[in-house]
């Protein structure tokens, strides 16, 4: 999908807030020699920006808005180094907020649903991106931040909450408590809106029968505005994305080049109008694909496919190349086992060795699902892993993301 003229004029807008302000971003343009952009052929010449060059723009080597127009900062987590702070003035949170509700309205939600919002509020994006967008659209927002499972479901019956936003590890803990305290028939909910981690299909399914939702996935990343920046719409997969706010390429992670429509590869963003961190070209990592058919909808607005993982979350065992997606996968296809697994990778005796562990019920035969699990993997991937079963209940749940994937050889 090809870089519009009208994309172009607000690229090279933003090229000059970048230069005027001295960027990290500015320098890369003024080393280039770019001023501005005529054509999609040129757009596709300017250089990449990446998470390291936003870190090493610490604390606030992003802002490109004079600082009296700036009003508020976020920040992504800084588990893997220095946090990435992001400054916004007032016409980039109301933006933000116009995207937010868009998504609101495309899942069906209107202002006469309540809208529990179960994410962080603070420095991440999560809780106040789902708040300034339920607000835009007018709904009543019931603000409850993080954890306490016994409070959240107590709000969820007593204010009748029709409207759930969580992680989807939270949602999956708040279902199973749910069916747990049998008390289904007074919850209110029609539907759940999801983001901040990728989540298989047999994880969607438990979580819709157990809560009897529909489902929506949100799309947003810290650095670009948040959660809010495309979603799903009802009963298709792909997520609309608001391309008047921003251009989505996809490109081969390797080369870096655009790839066709159709093809997966590595989603990259510009933000066409943000004042106080626009970013140009920004590599996600996040792989899907532009979905070039009109969508059943009816929407104007573009699609890419469901997040089917990210271009470094890749891991390397026994030298073969091993993506979480290709063993979800597999496992998707075993009924017997819920939608919950964990991947350790040890390093013993000189060899890799990945356990997978999963959860089933005390009614199977442990061994045999082990062996029949193991095998279909093998077939996938071109190795045995050793594969355990737990019973259902026993791998953590979590209140923020699950962490699936356990690489104990640089512990």
């Amino acid at each position: 999908m090809k870089i519009s003229a009208e994309q172009i004029g607000l690229v090279n807008s933003r090229i000059a807030a970048l230069t005027a302000s001295d960027s990290f971003y500015g320098k890369k343009l003024k080393a280039a020699g770019i001023s501005e952009i005529k054509t999609s052929e040129d757009f596709e010449k300017l250089p990449f920006s990446e998470k390291n060059d936003l870190r090493d723009a610490y604390p606030l080597g992003l802002m490109t808005a004079p600082e009296n127009e700036i009003v508020r900062i976020h920040s992504s987590s800084g588990t893997t180094g220095l946090p990435v702070i992001i400054p916004y003035t007032a016409k980039d949170v109301d933006d933000w907020a116009i995207m937010f509700s868009r998504c609101y309205e495309t899942a069906g939600i209107t202002n006469m649903d309540r809208i529990q919002i179960t994410p962080a509020y603070g420095l991440w994006t999560a809780g106040i991106g789902f708040q300034n967008g339920a607000e835009k659209l007018g709904s009543m927002v019931i603000p409850m931040g993080p954890g306490n499972t016994d409070k959240q479901i107590q709000m969820m019956i007593d204010l009748q909450s029709t409207v759930l936003c969580s992680t989807s590890s939270y949602a999956l803990l708040l279902a199973e408590e749910i069916e747990k305290r049998g008390i289904r028939d007074k919850i209110k909910l029609k539907k759940g809106v999801f983001g901040s981690e990728r989540w298989g299909d047999k994880m969607r399914e438990t979580i819709a029968e157990k809560l009897g939702i529909e489902l929506y996935d949100i799309y947003g990343l810290t650095e670009i505005y948040g959660p809010g920046i495309g979603i799903n719409c009802p009963g298709e997969r792909g997520m609309h994305y608001w391309d008047d706010f921003l251009y989505l390429e996809i490109i081969d992670p390797a080369t870096g080049k655009n790839v066709p429509d159709g093809e997966v590869g590595e989603i990259v963003i510009t933000t066409l109008v943000k004042e106080g961190a626009p970013l140009i070209r920004y590599r996600t990592h996040d792989l899907s694909r532009i979905i070039p058919e009109p969508c059943p909808c009816g929407s104007k607005y573009p699609r890419i496919d469901t997040i089917i993982g990210r271009s470094d979350d890749m891991m390397k065992i026994k030298g073969v190349n091993v993506f979480p997606a290709q063993i979800e996968e597999v496992l998707k296809t075993f009924p017997e086992i819920s939608s919950e697994y964990q991947i350790r990778i040890s390093h013993l005796d000189g060899k890799d060795t990945m356990r997978i562990y999963v959860e089933t019920n005390g009614s199977v035969d442990f061994a045999d699902l082990s062996r029949r699990i193991a095998d279909k993997i093998k077939s996938k991937i071109g190795f045995t892993p050793l594969v355990k079963p737990v019973e259902i209940g026993v791998l953590p749940r979590s209140e923020k993301k699950t962490k699936r994937i356990i690489d104990e050889r640089y512990d």
